[in-house]
């Protein structure tokens, strides 16, 4: 594929000498881009109820924002989603020890994770990108040499990002999306409704590692029936998901946009951006504190440490290859919750 010759690819900047580009989709409904940076998402474009279209992802207006700030936005995480307790586990009785980049611990692959690496194009068309990135045997720690590649595909009204990586030695392997959603188009979440499916989180400590104690979700944890995301909603909870397609549901009563997400991953971290910093995002538009909704589908953090998790380590040759939907609907009217479809 001749990159440069490609109407949905564009230069974007360059990272070392290093070329980044950026790309385009639209199936006539969605229209989105994505970063070879990260392999980003840097903007998804919804319909609204007024009967245009909002960007419902937050980011920055130019490479050099996304490089020098923190948050992670829009970005694949890698190789390991979320913590690991002291960056230390055993890989079938063998001490791994990885990089140290959150105080005592590990968080989202290490210093320079997936989401600071620049990805190569492996296929494009219309309304789908394949991106694709190696990481080398001992990068921030882990073992093996890792294939990776992950698609954004846009289909009817839905986004699909697809997973798939191999390693040549045993290792462990969990990814993730990290887009701060904004269904509003931006200023705040108070307007959002929140349905989880599940009954249970994974209880963590202050500095976000889990106890080991699976509890009953109950009063402000218990999301099974629509929330309102106003007033102070601190939540940074890894919620293990209930049978069924649809686990979470989120919807805006100001654009009456709503997302459905469908996974086939046992755990969604579910983060309303509490910790994030004053900062200026696309367009000048202010972000901040409770400014978006992470909905992080995983596996639980820290779980290679936790066997009651029920965490396997991938082994060499096998393919991991797991894939998370986000669907938009436009619902207007104040009692227009959206629910489970049956």
């Amino acid at each position: 594929m001749n990159i440069s010759e490609h109407p949905n690819i564009s230069v974007y900047g360059k990272i070392d000498g290093t070329q980044v580009h950026l790309i385009h989709l639209d199936n006539g409904i969605l229209g989105c881009s994505v970063l070879t940076y990260g392999c980003i998402l840097a903007s998804l474009n919804v319909p609204d109820s007024s009967g245009g279209m909002t960007d419902v992802v937050l980011g920055y207006d130019s490479l050099e924002e996304y490089v020098s700030s923190s948050g992670r936005m829009g970005a694949v995480i890698g190789r390991y989603a979320n913590r690991i307790k002291g960056g230390r586990f055993d890989l079938d009785h063998h001490p791994v020890q990885l990089s140290l980049n959150r105080g005592p611990d590990h968080i989202h692959g290490g210093f320079r994770g997936f989401d600071k690496r620049v990805w190569k194009i492996s296929g494009c068309s219309d309304a789908c990108v394949e991106l694709s990135y190696t990481s080398k045997d001992g990068e921030e720690g882990y073992p093996g040499n890792m294939d990776v590649t992950v698609r954004y595909e846009l289909i009817g009204p839905s986004l699909r990002i697809s997973y798939r990586a191999v390693s040549d030695r045993d290792t462990v392997c969990n990814l993730t999306n990290h887009s701060y959603f904004n269904l509003s188009g931006g200023n705040g979440i108070g307007d959002h409704r929140i349905t989880i499916r599940s009954g249970r989180y994974i209880e963590a400590g202050p500095e976000g590692i889990p106890t080991g104690s699976i509890r009953e979700a109950s009063g402000d944890t218990d999301l099974r029936g629509s929330r309102c995301l106003d007033g102070d909603p601190r939540y940074d909870l890894c919620y293990l998901l209930d049978p069924g397609d649809v686990c979470a549901v989120c919807r805006s009563d100001t654009t009456g946009i709503a997302m459905s997400v469908s996974i086939d991953m046992p755990a969604m971290q579910f983060y309303t951006a509490d910790n994030l910093s004053d900062r200026i995002g696309k367009n000048g538009m202010p972000m901040g504190r409770h400014s978006g909704i992470c909905f992080e589908t995983q596996y639980p953090p820290d779980a290679p440490n936790h066997p009651e998790f029920g965490y396997r380590p991938l082994r060499k040759g096998e393919v991991y290859d797991h894939h998370a939907t986000f669907s938009f609907s436009v619902r207007a009217g104040s009692d227009a919750t959206p629910a489970y479809p049956s």
